[in-house]
């Protein structure tokens, strides 16, 4: 699972959150080392965001690049200055805001991950 958040103390939270839960976590501190992972990584199934990032490329625009240039990628995206309904999610991906809920999450992250890869890339009906 990809982690990607520009702030060290929150990036530090984040992975312990996601290897407490049993997941492997990678860590990305910009979009641009994220993208370089994800085309050296064929193994990563799921890509936890911060939306503010304000030293790097757009939260949101880089999660819509993941959605198409990786569509079986899961996402789910967190921000502390956005709500969900302020932004316009790509497809399949999930927002919960800042402070997060770290029960909230996991839940959410062990079901994307069970979901069936042909799933996930399967066109919606």
């Amino acid at each position: 699972m990809l982690i990607v958040e520009d702030e060290p103390i929150l990036r530090i939270d984040a992975i312990s959150m996601v290897e407490d839960a049993g997941f492997e976590a990678v860590e990305a501190m910009s979009s641009a080392d994220a993208v370089t992972l994800l085309e050296e990584r064929l193994d990563i199934r799921l890509v936890y965001m911060d939306l503010d990032m304000p030293r790097s490329r757009k939260g949101i625009e880089i999660a819509a690049a993941i959605r198409k240039r990786w569509p079986p990628i899961e996402i789910i995206l967190t921000a502390a200055y956005f709500t969900r309904e302020s932004v316009s999610l790509p497809e399949r991906a999930e927002f919960y805001p800042k402070p997060i809920d770290r029960f909230e999450i996991v839940d959410a992250m062990r079901r994307l991950m069970e979901r069936p890869i042909a799933e996930a890339e399967a066109p919606a009906t």
